[in-house]
């Protein structure tokens, strides 16, 4: 980490971080590292120590992150929102500390309990930790411990660039954690909202000349459909990258016709492996090559089974039979591989809808009924169905001109394109998309 604050210290008078409409230089987020440092050492934090970190992104809470690193703590990080069980949580992650960080930071009690095999061997090796959390919509989350200073060297021979990055991911995901040491190692600008709202986005953008826009394809759609892109001037965007999940064809154009001059580019990583660096085809940033002397990757079945040198060092709260054949995770991705080494993401197996033995994949039903006129987003996944085990069921947002006969329409637009096990049974028609706080489509309705 020495090599980190020297940067910060030979750039001090740059704009480290944009929060709330206030602009924090480096030499400021560097005194506030250090004033949390002290804050530990006050409190009898030792180094080593793991801490539960409740918050969201904040100038605070990255000075406070990074000073828990510094210290080789190993840090869990989680959203900041009511709803958490704190308490469980710690002892799930077999944390020794609970902080809760707004604008100030809320200690929790010392919690006492035994160490898990793993921290013990990051602890013994004086190394900073991470932990973090799978979004658990199929069932309890995965619990996924790394070697939070390995992951940090990863990004020591980043040069330094005078760009302004958006970041939109959360604290707590790894492609949040990703963007923060990317753009902290070439001391960049890193321009933070509290709301993900497409409008106090695209002011925030126009405001500060925001540069890259990293987001998921479900935010990009919803700043779409919220056309307030039109109230705003966004040509400083320059680099459009998305991730986290398919992107539609359809979505695609709409995105070079707000952002014409931006480069799009196709970001990939999981929570296991960290962010892994690709190559996106020129002609269609669908399509990917792993460009990565860290990473080896194979395909199985269809799916994607990576290995790198930046793995997780295990899983806290499950077996680690994800690694077997010397390391190898299967990610869990449905992928399409072309003659020419190409690989295109076509959805998670988890979401795959056994309609009586044949395979349906969500995203694909879902590009075509975004090609009807009047359908202005959609969520497809499975229902229970007595014949078949499971059939097709769309959730679907209007456009404000939809004709009274709408749904017998979209029926009949379905049967000209789709195989009868691919065509919806049941359409519900809503107001919006129920999402993540992960800003992605929330599937397990049935």
């Amino acid at each position: 980490m020495k090599w980190l604050i020297s940067k910060f210290n030979a750039h001090k008078e740059k704009t480290a971080i944009i929060y709330n409409d206030k602009e924090f230089s480096y030499a400021q987020l560097t005194d506030k590292i250090n004033e949390y440092i002290n804050y530990l050492r006050h409190n009898s934090i030792s180094p080593g120590s793991t801490v539960l970190l409740s918050s969201n992104f904040s100038f605070n809470s990255i000075a406070f992150f990074l000073a828990n690193a510094i210290n080789s703590n190993i840090i869990a990080l989680v959203e900041n929102k009511s709803s958490l069980d704190l308490e469980n949580i710690a002892r799930d992650s077999y944390s020794d500390y609970i902080f809760t960080l707004g604008e100030d930071i809320t200690i929790g009690h010392k919690i006492q309990q035994p160490k898990h095999k793993l921290i013990d061997q990051l602890q013994s090796n004086s190394k900073a930790g991470l932990i973090l959390f799978s979004s658990g919509t199929t069932g309890v989350p995965k619990i996924m411990l790394h070697d939070l200073s390995l992951m940090i060297s990863n990004y020591k021979s980043d040069s330094v660039k005078d760009i302004n990055s958006l970041i939109l991911m959360g604290f707590d995901h790894i492609g949040g954690v990703d963007s923060l040491f990317r753009l902290l190692s070439i001391c960049a600008t890193i321009t933070l909202s509290e709301s993900r709202n497409p409008d106090d986005i695209c002011r925030i953008i126009e405001k500060y000349r925001v540069q890259v826009l990293p987001a998921t394809p479900t935010f990009f759609n919803l700043l779409i459909l919220s056309e307030v892109y039109k109230k705003y001037e966004l040509s400083s965007v320059n680099i459009i990258g998305y991730g986290a999940e398919p992107m539609p064809d359809i979505l695609l154009n709409k995105i070079r016709a707000v952002f014409p001059s931006a480069k799009i580019q196709q970001k990939f990583g999981t929570t296991e492996t960290n962010a892994i660096k690709i190559y996106n085809n020129p002609g269609d940033e669908q399509y990917f090559q792993i460009k990565d002397e860290k990473v080896e990757y194979k395909i199985v079945n269809n799916e994607l089974w990576l290995k790198s040198k930046n793995n997780m060092v295990g899983y806290l709260n499950i077996d680690n039979q994800p690694f077997i054949e010397g390391n190898w995770i299967n990610t869990g991705d449905l992928v399409h591989v072309r003659e020419d080494g190409y690989i295109k993401i076509l959805g998670r197996k988890k979401e795959v809808i056994n309609v009586g033995g044949e395979k349906v994949l969500p995203v694909e039903v879902e590009n075509y009924l975004l090609k009807h006129p009047h359908v202005d987003d959609c969520k497809v996944y499975g229902i229970p169905n007595l014949l078949t085990g499971s059939a097709v069921g769309a959730d679907i947002v209007l456009k404000k001109d939809a004709p009274e006969n709408i749904k017998s329409e979209i029926i009949k637009f379905c049967k000209l394109g789709l195989p009868t096990y691919k065509i919806p049974v049941k359409l519900k028609f809503v107001d919006s998309i129920e999402l993540s706080s992960r800003q992605k489509k929330i599937r397990n309705n049935d």
